[in-house]
C-alpha cells in the first residue's frame, strides 16, 4: 500500500467517530472500545508496532465495534438494555453470583423505570436524580446484587442513565 500513514490516520478518525456515536448511549463499552483504540495507537507512537501492524489492530476494533453492535441481538435486548447490562456486567462478582439471566432481567426492568422517569432536566435537579437512584438501588437490592460493589454499579448505572436520559428526552 502506497499511502499507509493516510490510510492509518482516516481510519483511526473513522474509529474515533464511531466510538464517539456509541458513547451517547452505551458508557461502559464505549470506554472499553476508546481504551483499546488508544493503546494501540499508543503502541504505535512507541515503536511497538509497524504502520502495517497498526493498521491490522484497527481493523481488529473496527471488528469488536462490529461485534458490540450485534450484543443486543445476541442478548436479546434492546439498546438501552444492553447500555445497563454492560454497566451492571462491570462487577465480575455480579455476573458470577447472579447470572447472565437475572443481569438481563435487571438491565430490562431498570431501562423501563429510566425511560419512564426520564424528565428533560433530570440531570440538573437533584430531586429527581436523587429519585433515580433510589429506584436503581432499590432494583439492585430486590434481584439480590452484591453489596460489596453496589455503590460502584449504582454510580456507573446511573452515569448511564444520564447519557440515556438525554437520549430518549432528544437532548
Amino acid at each position: 500500500m502506497k499511502h499507509q500513514n493516510i490510510a492509518l490516520e482516516l481510519l483511526k478518525k473513522i474509529l474515533n467517530d464511531e466510538i464517539k456515536n456509541r458513547a451517547r448511549i452505551n458508557l461502559v463499552k464505549s470506554r472499553k472500545l476508546l481504551e483499546m483504540l488508544e493503546a494501540a495507537i499508543k503502541r504505535y507512537q512507541n515503536n511497538l508496532l509497524t504502520t502495517a501492524q497498526i493498521i491490522e489492530e484497527l481493523i481488529k476494533i473496527a471488528k469488536e465495534i462490529k461485534e458490540a453492535d450485534k450484543e443486543g441481538e445476541r442478548l436479546g435486548l434492546r439498546t438501552d438494555e444492553v447500555a445497563f447490562y454492560n454497566a451492571l456486567e462491570v462487577n465480575d462478582s455480579a455476573v458470577q453470583v447472579l447470572g447472565d439471566e437475572k443481569l438481563k432481567e435487571i438491565a430490562r426492568e431498570i431501562a423501563d423505570k429510566v425511560k419512564k422517569n426520564a424528565t428533560i432536566d433530570w440531570t440538573i435537579r437533584e430531586s429527581a436524580r436523587a429519585k433515580l437512584m433510589v429506584i436503581v438501588k432499590r432494583t439492585l437490592t430486590k434481584y439480590g446484587y452484591p453489596p460489596d460493589k453496589q455503590q460502584k454499579a449504582i454510580d456507573t448505572v446511573l452515569k448511564q442513565a444520564e447519557l440515556l436520559a438525554d437520549y430518549f428526552t432528544g437532548l
